[in-house]
């Protein structure tokens, strides 16, 4: 019968992992728990303030756009959750109890990958909006609801797992060297799982930069399409490009070091890099509302709306008559409502 260890502090997991527990704040500490509470703090901020722009303005009461404040939903989630670690790390590791340490690694855990999940629903939306040469998916209110809830119940079954019995406390030999009480077995699973949806985002995107780089090859032999959409297909290449390098960037490099830890590699000194590869990771969180929303026109419109409240409050805002010219009509949906012509 094996022997658990549930009346043992975080100190004893952490020792039997050979990982640094300190009693005392070092300048490096300092720096990285400031730095992190500015990211948390920036990443809070942007991302509500997506949320509020998206709730605010009907004509982002598309599908894509539920999605992408569903992904600023996850990615305030991470930015709280980071800043949860910030006030829980350093020499307070010691002072935690084994349930608030799970509660530390869950909230992370879940809140990336409802992150992930989202990228890889708007990447499926994106991919099947462009080949049928639509601005906005068909796709219903009560379906796109489903995938949220969907997303979400995926992410907390990834996130509570550890605390609910795939951790480590009965078998030490166990252990990851990065989260001292989780299994490595775990963490090998959660990181092929993000690697394998990095390669499905991956593909999908390639696919999309491939039928749009075409597109634009055939449309510059012809003169009969508008200009404004030869605009809106290069900056579609321009955002996938951007979306394919800093999710690469952010993400590949602390996914690796999971799976190496995961691994059991002796000689991979995953411990020196571990919270730079967390914090890079954090970052994507920020990088996210900055590429899929300030890229969009009419979402810059409705932030400066947002930023300059004190401005209008003390005067009646007039909305601006709009002339629509040949180009613009060709932005108006079968119904007749006028659709954002949107670069994301």
């Amino acid at each position: 019968m094996k022997h658990c260890f549930y009346n043992e502090t975080v100190g004893f997991f952490y020792n039997n992992s050979r990982k640094e527990l300190t009693t005392y704040w070092r300048t490096k500490d300092v720096l990285v728990v400031a730095l992190g509470l500015t990211v948390s703090v920036i990443v809070l901020l942007t991302n509500l303030l997506v949320i509020t722009a998206i709730i605010i303005n009907r004509r982002f009461h598309y599908p894509i756009y539920y999605l992408l404040g569903n992904l600023a939903a996850a990615d305030l989630f991470a930015g709280i959750a980071y800043m949860f670690l910030m006030f829980h790390t350093g020499p307070r590791t010691a002072e935690l109890s084994l349930k608030t340490w799970f509660i530390r690694q869950s909230l992370l855990d879940t809140s990336l990958t409802a992150s992930v999940v989202n990228l890889l629903a708007i990447a499926v939306e994106r991919h099947q909006t462009v080949f049928t040469m639509q601005l906005h998916s068909k796709m219903s209110n009560q379906r796109v609801m489903i995938l949220i809830f969907c997303i979400w119940v995926t992410a907390l079954l990834l996130g509570l797992i550890p605390s609910y019995g795939w951790h480590c406390l009965c078998a030490l030999e166990k252990c990851s060297r990065m989260a001292p009480l989780y299994s490595r077995s775990y963490l090998t699973f959660w990181a092929i799982s993000n690697l394998v949806i990095f390669l499905i985002m991956v593909v999908v995107y390639t696919h999309i930069f491939i039928y749009v780089k075409r597109k634009m090859t055939r449309m510059s032999k012809h003169t009969s399409f508008h200009p404004r959409y030869k605009e809106t297909m290069i900056s579609l290449v321009k955002t996938v490009t951007i979306i394919l390098s800093a999710f690469v960037i952010c993400w590949t490099p602390g996914q690796v070091v999971l799976l190496l830890d995961g691994l059991g590699c002796k000689s991979c000194n995953v411990l020196a890099v571990e919270k730079y590869v967390l914090l890079l990771a954090e970052i994507n969180s920020l990088i996210n509302a900055i590429v899929y929303s300030y890229r969009d026109n009419e979402m810059r419109s409705t932030f400066r709306r947002i930023l300059c409240f004190v401005c209008y409050r003390n005067s009646k805002y007039t909305p601006t008559v709009v002339k629509l010219n040949t180009t613009d009509r060709r932005t108006l949906s079968q119904n007749g409502h006028f659709t954002v012509d949107s670069s994301i």
